[in-house]
């Protein structure tokens, strides 16, 4: 389907990683960036795997919390001088906790802050 010639499957184009596993920690989708984003652990290769396993502790740990209940977690993280927003949260489906969603972004140097209300 399109909208005003773009088509609504978006996530392949989204500027940023997306990845989704099952409630089991096994990865079911991942997004053209988020296959480049993680090919030196094995890019596309990487989707029917277990997420748990691509994380060491105490991640881990917090991983096996939110796939048992649905909870969120969003946090930045600076490497090379480069900072990314990464958050976590819950894929539901008609009320039914189905598993994670991750995106993970750059920000961009110099990032305007607007505090408001």
């Amino acid at each position: 389907m399109t909208l005003k010639g773009c088509d609504v499957n978006w996530m392949d184009g989204f500027g940023g990683a997306i990845t989704v596993c099952d409630t089991d920690g096994i990865i079911v989708y991942m997004n053209d960036f988020s296959i480049r984003q993680f090919e030196k652990y094995g890019g596309e290769k990487l989707l029917g795997t277990n997420l748990l396993d691509c994380h060491p502790e105490p991640s881990k740990t917090k991983l096996r919390e939110m796939l048992k209940k649905p909870i969120e977690n969003t946090y930045t993280t600076t490497n090379k001088g480069q900072t990314k927003v990464i958050t976590q949260k819950p894929w539901m489906e008609n009320g039914k906790y189905c598993g994670l969603v991750e995106l993970s972004f750059e920000l961009p140097s110099g990032i305007e802050n607007h505090v408001r209300g």
